[in-house]
């Protein structure tokens, strides 16, 4: 009999406490779900003023710090623009390099035949590198230049490209 008190009392004591301590649990839990709704309210308010909104009240002071915030950002942020634009403008350099080499390795591979139109091609090349005039010139000085014997009635064309 008197361990069935003892277990009813256990038992009993026991009870109590786990309806107190959900309690305590659910007040710290309330308390820091409030504190984090204070924080993103506040969170929110920053965010409209650094857009301009919501500036009035503020006083000169913090419309200096507010200023000086956003210079700051600015500086990060043409900074990594810039830093951006340097990797792409690398990236572009080596592909550009990279076609190169394989332009010259595909002019090593191509059989150098000697006809017309190569000649033609050739001296369209050497009139734009070493003169550098306009495509029109060029194909002026190229119809002046030629006999029209040789004018069958094909078309010219022209390839134009970067040195």
């Amino acid at each position: 009999m008197n361990r069935i008190i003892e277990k009813y009392s256990t038992n009993s004591k026991n009870l109590g406490k786990s309806h107190e301590e959900p309690s305590i649990d659910l007040n710290v839990e309330q308390s820091k779900y409030s504190g984090l709704n204070e924080q993103l309210a506040e969170a929110s308010r920053g965010l409209r003023q650094m857009r301009g909104e919501e500036l009035d009240g503020l006083s000169a002071a913090e419309l200096h710090e507010m200023e000086r915030k956003l210079e700051v950002g600015l500086h990060r942020v043409l900074s990594t623009k810039d830093q951006l634009f340097m990797q792409q403008i690398s990236e572009l350099q080596r592909k550009g390099a990279q076609l190169e080499d394989e332009n010259r390795l595909l002019k090593k591979q191509v059989p150098h035949m000697p006809t017309a139109g190569t000649a033609v091609a050739a001296d369209t090349e050497n009139v734009l590198i070493e003169d550098g005039q306009s495509s029109e010139s060029v194909m002026t000085a190229l119809h002046s230049g030629s006999s029209h014997d040789n004018d069958d009635g094909s078309d010219i064309s022209l390839k134009l490209s970067l040195p």
